[in-house]
């Protein structure tokens, strides 16, 4: 990159404002409803978004959606859904149905995959079914063995999950459903890196996500015992959430779990993270957009057709439309949604452009940047610290293997 990256657009960016962008989407077909209480969630509280509404998309709106969406993609070899919450399974089996029948419908021809992210604990054999006879990958969230798990993911009555998930888990694994897991790193499983992975391994899991959790809280006026309010960190009045991971750990416990993973796994289990890293150190899209050098290609749609430019984003100032009265093709070439994703890179302070593991994190996600740097620049990554610690106890092996796969393309 030539001059101040602050004053170029990559080139690929620049095509997509050119032609029509693949923008993939997560689905909230319930919104912020959910059967638990996890005490961590950062989407419990969006619930407050529709106050007085019951979160729950209508076959008409789904319909829309969905020839909307596959119009929209026809540029990408796969068209992609991804179903998330809140509990997407309490939008019932019968919707989920219709879902697949209108891709069916209006698929002129393209490959269609479904992804879906679950708490486990609604999962039975007539769930499992459906996943099977459609192909459903689905994602299970579990922290960690039975005493790391039940601290935070529980249920309405504030007992411990473990055991509900640990059965969903079992019925997937003995009918053939292709599931993996999701484990958010906190304060408590954050110095059990070891313990986690080899436990994830004991369930059958052959894909592991690790995510940390770090959020900011405030607690609602007059009511002292009521769960603190999520929020953004520059909120007045806010403080950092208890349950948050710290950078130094985090970057440990990644560190743990690559020691295991490479001495052994490697090829046979899979961590996006280290997958993400490998693919920066080769100069191929790492297919995660926390990792790339921008983002702004993966929205979201609430129950009701509201569209917000991502996940951990969806506040009244990061809306884009409501697919009632825009067409999703619209919405993904908006100007809302490029500058998003323009940003990710334009609002890193100047010490991550000079930082030799710049080209490896690429500032990781936004949402996670509201440290002020020495000189007092704003968007330094909260993790910054651990991630290094990791970039720099790993380099070595990664160069390695970088090198091997160049060769290899020879």
């Amino acid at each position: 990159m030539i001059g101040n990256p602050r004053e170029t657009i990559p080139f690929q960016y620049a095509q997509e404002a050119l032609e029509q962008r693949v923008v993939g989407v997560m689905i909230k077909p319930v919104g912020a409803l959910c059967n638990l209480d996890c005490t961590y969630c950062y989407y419990l509280d969006k619930k407050d978004l529709y106050k007085g509404n019951l979160a729950r998309m209508d076959l008409s709106l789904l319909e829309r959606f969905t020839e909307q969406y596959i119009s929209a993609n026809l540029r990408a070899d796969e068209i992609s859904f991804c179903w998330h919450g809140g509990e997407p399974l309490l939008a019932g089996l019968d919707f989920f149905k219709k879902a697949v029948s209108f891709q069916k419908k209006y698929n002129p021809g393209k490959q269609i995959s479904n992804s879906l992210q679950t708490n486990g604990t609604l999962i039975n054999h007539e769930w499992v079914d459906f996943f099977l006879e459609n192909d459903f990958l689905v994602g299970v969230s579990i922290d960690g063995p039975q005493a790391i798990h039940d601290s935070y993911r529980i249920d309405k009555q504030g007992y411990g999950t473990f055991a509900k998930v640990l059965k969903g888990i079992e019925m997937m694994y003995k009918s053939g459903v292709q599931y993996n897991t999701l484990t958010t790193v906190n304060n408590v499983n954050q110095n059990h890196g070891r313990e986690v992975y080899l436990f994830l391994k004991s369930i059958g899991s052959y894909h592991m996500q690790f995510l940390p959790v770090l959020e900011y809280v405030k607690t609602v006026p007059g009511k002292p015992d009521k769960r603190p309010v999520i929020v953004p960190p520059e909120t007045s009045g806010s403080q950092r959430a208890p349950w948050s991971v710290s950078a130094e750990s985090y970057g440990t416990f990644l560190c743990d779990i690559f020691d295991l993973w490479s001495s052994g796994d490697v090829g046979i289990r899979f961590v996006p993270f280290f997958e993400a890293v490998l693919a920066n150190y080769t100069g191929v899209p790492p297919g995660i957009c926390a990792w790339c050098e921008t983002c702004g290609n993966n929205v979201v749609l609430e129950w009701n057709g509201d569209v917000y430019v991502c996940d951990h984003f969806v506040y009244p100032e990061f809306k884009i439309g409501n697919i009632a009265q825009m067409t999703f093709s619209q919405m993904a070439a908006s100007d809302i949604l490029f500058r998003f994703g323009l940003d990710k890179r334009n609002r890193l302070p100047d010490q991550c452009f000079r930082c030799p593991y710049y080209r490896l994190c690429y500032g990781e996600c936004p949402k996670h940047r509201f440290l002020t740097t020495r000189d007092g620049q704003q968007g330094l990554n909260a993790l910054c610290e651990g991630y290094k610690h990791f970039f720099a106890y790993t380099e070595s092996w990664f160069l390695k293997m970088a090198k091997s796969l160049e060769r290899d393309d020879l």
